[in-house]
């Protein structure tokens, strides 16, 4: 009787498997680093609130020792002044504690009532020059006088 001469077929991981399917290649990334898509609308979010907090702090140096902040969703407990959904709050320096001023900015509040890209910018904007303004006692023309 004649042996066959076939052998069994290597085993190749589990992990080689899904990493180097059909014999193509590794994958690569969809989205390459640079293009604008890399990046999660949270992230852009929060880039925008970033880039309004530096040019207020530009134009106005106290600004530059508040903390910004964003967040999901206000909290479900409004203030009783607070009438409607919340887009942002103002809190005021503890020293005792060690807190500077705070500017908090939710987004998805934000996000929902803006159309597109550029009514976002807008809109985080004004909510940032309001609330800057509300924690220094100020109007928030004087913040920013094209508003």
């Amino acid at each position: 009787m004649a042996q066959s001469s076939h052998l069994p077929p290597a085993r190749i991981p589990a992990s080689r498997r899904r990493r180097d399917r059909h014999g193509r290649g590794l994958r690569g990334p969809l989205l390459l680093p640079h293009l604008p898509a890399w990046r999660t609308r949270a992230e852009r979010f929060d880039a925008l609130v970033i880039d309004a907090a530096n040019e207020l702090a530009r134009r106005h140096p106290e600004i530059a020792r508040m903390q910004f902040a964003v967040e999901e969703v206000p909290p479900s407990d409004p203030a009783p002044w607070e009438n409607g959904v919340v887009l942002g709050r103002g809190f005021a320096a503890e020293p005792r504690a060690g807190l500077p001023t705070r500017i908090v900015l939710y987004r998805r509040p934000i996000t929902s009532r803006a159309a597109d890209e550029t009514e976002l910018v807008e809109l985080v904007w004004r909510v940032v020059v309001e609330q800057v303004a509300l924690v220094l006692g100020r109007r928030p023309e004087e913040i920013d006088p094209d508003l």
